[in-house]
């Protein structure tokens, strides 16, 4: 660290960056004053690659500043931590996803559902990520990693892994519900591990062939093919709730005919176009349609005991940080299982 004129310390974060949209990612370094009097300041041993990086290295969300430093599946170790904060200390393992802050006064933080707060930060919209040696939050976002949980593989339960996990909080999926998911990849491979071990009869829809036996590894019972459109209709009024993954556009009324009556087709990956749904398959069975995104960091918590106690674990590739191009490419190539996580050498 170094003393400028007015006594502040500051520091180099050493950083892969994105320079403009869809570029690669380069060596990019920026420098950091004091912490802020709640925040928290976390050294990364491994991050995390979602799709969602790969969104906003793309603008595909048109809100992308550049140079942008991706990264939002952070497990580190905290270094330092600001005056106010008393809940996490130096050396403590941790981890940080999609939110780097909250408002902490509106409503839905004040009955614990921060992640609903219309104020929140993302760690990587208008602020710096994880691809990098360090990074930056507020301590009421970092949750705690509980000892026995993998490290090294532990970065996507931040944001896939609470992703598919938050829907079976909130909505109250009980253990004798009948489950489908829809897309077996990064969300849908720890949705069925998830659903499985609450207790759930599980069925996996996959258009690809190779992963109907992957399926059944991770927890599925039984697997209905996505682009069979009889085997689908085969199956009308079986499930209490389906979590859709995948973000194409498919034949919505026809897995809406898959459900039971007040069952629910929810969404939790990013459909980009508009959903075409005749309005009396909902009305005549009581039929609903939801989407969530990830969770409060009380559901984290809750999540990460959950996946340890069950000792679910995401399934994937690794690569130093010095090699995240490849890993964009891997991640491209939609070939990974699933999921990929970089690490620093000195982790």
């Amino acid at each position: 660290m170094a003393m400028n004129d007015n006594a502040t310390q500051t520091q180099t974060i050493h950083a892969y960056a994105a320079q403009q949209a869809g570029g690669p990612l380069e060596k990019f370094s920026y420098e950091v004053g004091d912490l802020k009097p709640n925040e928290v300041e976390i050294d990364v041993l491994h991050c995390g690659i979602c799709h969602s990086d790969l969104s906003m290295i793309d603008n595909e969300w048109g809100m992308s500043k550049y140079p942008l430093v991706a990264g939002h599946e952070v497990i580190g170790r905290v270094a330092a931590v600001g005056p106010q904060v008393s809940r996490l200390q130096p050396g403590m393992t941790v981890g940080l996803g999609w939110h780097s802050g909250y408002c902490g006064e509106c409503a839905c933080c004040q009955t614990g559902d921060q992640n609903l707060c219309q104020s929140a930060e993302s760690t990587i919209v208008a602020r710096h990520g994880g691809f990098a040696d360090k990074v930056r939050a507020d301590a009421a976002s970092v949750v705690v990693i509980p000892e026995g949980i993998d490290l090294a593989a532990a970065g996507p339960l931040l944001c896939g892994g609470i992703t598919v996990f938050n829907p079976l909080v909130q909505f109250d999926v009980q253990p004798t519900d009948k489950v489908a998911v829809i897309g077996i990849g990064g969300l849908g491979h720890l949705a069925l591990q998830f659903l499985n071990a609450w207790g759930c009869e599980v069925t996996a829809f996959t258009s690809s062939e190779s992963k109907r036996q992957e399926a059944l590894e991770l927890g599925a019972h039984t697997t209905l093919n996505s682009r069979d459109a009889a085997e689908i209709k085969a199956a009308a009024g079986s499930f209490d709730f389906i979590i859709s993954t995948v973000n194409v556009k498919l034949d919505w009324n026809l897995y809406l005919s898959t459900l039971k009556p007040k069952g629910r087709l929810h969404f939790v990956g990013a459909t980009l176009e508009p959903l075409e749904v005749g309005v009396f398959s909902l009305i005549s069975a009581q039929r609903s349609i939801s989407g969530s995104p990830v969770g409060s960091p009380a559901t984290i918590e809750q999540m990460l005991d959950f996946a340890r106690l069950h000792e679910i674990q995401p399934k994937v590739e690794s690569y130093p940080m010095s090699e995240i191009n490849e890993a964009f490419e891997r991640l491209k190539s939609g070939d990974a299982r699933y999921r990929i996580v970089l690490s620093n050498a000195e982790s």
